[in-house]
């Protein structure tokens, strides 16, 4: 049995710009600390008032990731569960405006007596109990936790101020990593380290020194700039730790422990590696050999419509879509390369920009904009056997696509897109529509793990058959409208498949095409439970359809 430790605090934070990779480079830690032998969980700490990220557009910050159970979270609680290969709860995710939601409900309830509540000390110390909150939830030996936005910055400012006071008390327990952009100019063509330098310093002001500095950089840091950095912003050479630009998210760790990361956060710790094997990570290696491979080439569409912000192309919207199916080529040995179509532009220009593609996917989505394109681009698929997954909106529009041409049902539609539609294929929720005229969307859709009952001789079944003998399985949900039971009967007579439901029968929450080669389409989000070292079953069932003859570029 491990010998019991103090449990251990990492706090992560950015220097320089936004997007430099804490989220990764948080995850990546967890990973290789697990590796070491020791209980590792993660926490996110959003600095936005959204009491979470559930109300955001996605093109506003990227996707939003539901736990377990039934949380709207930041993306990067998304990558925590990949990388560390477990579920990460609603005790890991605060946000400012849940911490000032919190402190003042509990002004409201005289759970202060009576004091005169102050941003300093009770937002700290409410930040400090959420931390062990997390930490008793878990059971974590090792908690990293990142501090979103970057140094400088005064909304994070009385996060850092939590850490810099745990720091205080319990020094030998809390460690600082700081992962800072290294600029390369082109004109230039020299490595930066003044901005880091002036990142710190900005961290010195708030308390708090950094133990270790990440270079994010597109080329690895040199010896000359690690010495700059180190004798500029006062800590050892060698923990300068270098990040270039990687081909894919999972080598990261491997990049961190060729400088030993891991060995050197335990020992600031004052703590040792528990596995002796520690440097031998075969599974996460072979993984990540898996992503490299070039050929058989599988080009697969994914129609969409959280893309555009400015002139500017974004995917992080869709980023656990882009991880599940990552996941499922690496298991069958093939490259994929994604081709983002907007549904939008399929409207403008009909079915042919689709051609070439094995597959498809249409995923999340909100509203009527774009979905006559969706649409479209799933007849397609369905009249030219083509692979097709449609997650959540997508299935719904499957639905509707199968209604009118199918089904002969004229003009059908969902309530969301069509409320006078004369036949509401997909229709509100028990309970959503007086939550909609009270204007209550915060948190109130249905929402994280709910089981699924998987009907027998469907491909669904076949997909999940071959990774579990498990009848009825827990998947993660966030949707406000649902199939409507009514045109249960029609659809099934026409060649449409009820494959998933929930254990009573009553929501339908899996449909596919049998005589189809992959025509699938779900209520649920399965890609939030693929994980690299465990892909989810759909995807990895899609990609072995979309591989085959048709799909081998």
């Amino acid at each position: 049995m491990a010998k019991k430790i103090p449990t251990k605090y990492i706090f992560v934070v950015g220097g320089v710009m936004s997007g430099v990779g804490k989220g990764i480079t948080t995850a990546s830690i967890g990973e290789i600390l697990q590796t070491k032998g020791y209980k590792v969980s993660a926490i996110k700490m959003d600095p936005y008032i959204n009491v979470d990220a559930g109300t955001m557009n996605p093109i506003e910050h990227g996707e939003v990731f539901v736990t377990e159970d039934g949380d709207e979270t930041d993306q990067d609680i998304g990558n925590y569960e990949r990388f560390l290969n477990q579920s990460i709860y609603k005790e890991n995710y605060m946000t400012t405006g849940r911490i000032y939601q919190t402190v003042i409900n509990k002004e409201r309830n005289l759970e202060y007596k009576g004091k005169c509540v102050q941003v300093v000390p009770h937002i700290p110390m409410e930040i400090r109990d959420r931390i062990n909150k997390a930490v008793k939830k878990t059971g974590a030996e090792i908690m990293i936790i990142e501090i979103g936005g970057t140094v400088g910055e005064y909304e994070n400012l009385l996060f850092l101020e939590a850490a810099r006071i745990m720091k205080l008390y319990i020094p030998k327990d809390v460690a600082f990593v700081m992962v800072s952009y290294l600029p390369v100019p082109n004109k230039i063509g020299e490595m930066k380290t003044k901005p880091t330098q002036h990142a710190v310093r900005n961290l010195n002001s708030a308390g708090i020194q950094p133990d270790f500095i990440v270079a994010r950089s597109e080329v690895n840091i040199d010896q000359h700039r690690r010495e700059k950095i180190a004798i500029n912003c006062n800590i050892h050479p060698e923990n300068v730790i270098a990040a270039p630009d990687a081909d894919s998210i999972y080598e990261i760790p491997l990049n961190f422990e060729k400088d030993k990361l891991g060995d050197r956060i335990l020992k600031t710790l004052s703590i040792k590696a528990r596995n002796k094997k520690a440097d031998s990570n075969q599974a996460w290696e072979q993984m990540v050999k898996n992503t490299k491979i070039k050929s058989p080439e599988v080009v697969i569409g994914i129609v969409g419509k959280y893309f555009a912000t400015g002139d500017f192309s974004l995917t992080d919207s869709y980023i656990s879509v882009i991880e599940a199916v990552k996941h499922a080529a690496a298991f069958n040995h093939v490259y994929v390369k994604l081709e983002w179509i907007s549904a939008e532009d399929v409207e403008k220009e009909g079915t042919k920009i689709l051609k070439g593609l094995a597959g498809i996917i249409v995923p999340q989505g909100w509203g009527s904009r774009g979905s006559e394109g969706k649409i479209a681009a799933i007849k397609y698929c369905r009249e030219n056997n083509v692979p097709y997954f449609g997650l959540c909106y997508g299935m719904q529009m499957a639905v509707i696509e199968f209604a009118r041409d199918a089904c002969s049902l004229k003009g059908a539609n969902s309530e969301e897109v069509d409320k006078k539609t004369l036949y509401s294929v997909i229709h509100i929720m028990p309970g959503q529509e007086k939550l909609i005229k009270e204007r209550g969307y915060g948190g109130t859709i249905r929402l994280g793990g709910w089981p699924c009952k998987i009907i027998p001789n469907t491909h669904l079944a076949k997909a999940y058959a071959k990774f579990s003998d498990q009848k009825v399985v827990s998947e993660r949900h966030r949707h406000r409208y649902e199939f409507n039971n009514d045109y249960r009967a029609v659809f099934e007579k026409n060649g449409l498949t009820i494959a998933g439901t929930s254990p009573d029968g009553l929501i339908v929450e899996a449909i596919e095409i049998t005589n189809h080669p992959f025509f699938i389409g779900t209520q649920f989000h399965p890609e939030y439970i693929s994980r690299p070292l465990a892909p989810h079953p759909l995807f990895v069932e899609f990609m072995m359809v979309c591989k085959g003859p048709k799909g081998n570029k």
